[in-house]
């Protein structure tokens, strides 16, 4: 065989191997790496389950509040709202196994709780500076915070959620600058003139408004003719002549 053609063979099937190892040490594609985590993400989850109360595929109330716990989730702040994204949960009080096994595929952890709480901590962190983070987080919220197959939120959950998310680890709803404390307004405007249930996109613009007046605690950027909800245009109505009030008095 010609020299030049032998070199060629043992480069090409170095190559491949060179390939096979990335693809199985980084957990991508379908290689050994990704497959044994997936199985030892099944065993884990195995673990968990209480054979007596849970279906084989998810996790009931009992051991999905048990296992989030166990990885240092607070139940009542905003990293039980990250947890249930991150698992795509359907309910605050189920955890699917596809969801598992995916959530934490995709996240590169490993099948170990210790590793997963690590995980969960670092991007509490992150959540409380990263707006894109907190959006999804936020915006699975009302998803999983629905109760069976309603499509809107009542008013008295709507505004636990929004307490909840809007405090540590979450975003604070507090005006940049002068520290307008956006969320006690928010909550005073609907316990006095609200008293319908909270649909998606009123959930999805409260926060997009939220950002917003942080930065710009005037709410120069709403205008009458802008494509807000009705209930954040009262909102911003409301607010001004509450303010010209406590001005004029």
């Amino acid at each position: 065989m010609d020299e030049s053609v032998t070199y060629f063979c043992l480069f090409a099937g170095l190559l491949s191997v060179l390939w096979f190892f990335l693809a199985s040490s980084s957990g991508s594609g379908i290689g050994p790496g990704t497959v044994n985590r997936e199985t030892q993400l099944n065993q884990l989850f195995d673990s968990l389950r209480n054979e007596q109360e849970d279906g084989k595929d998810s996790l009931g109330a009992d051991s999905a509040m048990s296992y989030l716990q166990s990885i240092g989730v607070g139940l009542e702040d905003a990293s039980l709202f990250l947890a249930v994204e991150l698992l795509q949960a359907p309910s605050i009080g189920e955890i699917p196994r596809a969801g598992f096994v995916d959530g934490w595929k995709e996240a590169g952890v490993e099948a170990r709780t210790d590793a997963q709480a690590a995980h969960l901590k670092y991007l509490a962190g992150l959540m409380t500076r990263d707006r894109d983070l907190f959006r999804k987080v936020y915006r699975h919220a009302f998803v999983a915070g629905k109760e069976g197959e309603q499509r809107a939120l009542s008013l008295e959950m709507a505004l636990l959620y929004w307490d909840t998310l809007f405090s540590k680890p979450g975003q604070k709803w507090v005006g940049s600058s002068t520290k307008i404390n956006w969320l006690d307004e928010w909550r005073s405007f609907l316990q006095e003139t609200w008293k319908r249930s909270v649909n998606r996109d009123m959930w999805n613009q409260t926060l997009e408004f939220a950002f917003k007046s942080i930065d710009d605690e005037s709410l120069s950027f709403w205008s009458e003719d802008g494509a807000w909800p009705g209930v954040i245009d009262g909102f911003v109505a409301w607010y001004k002549r509450k303010s010209e009030m406590e001005v004029d008095a």
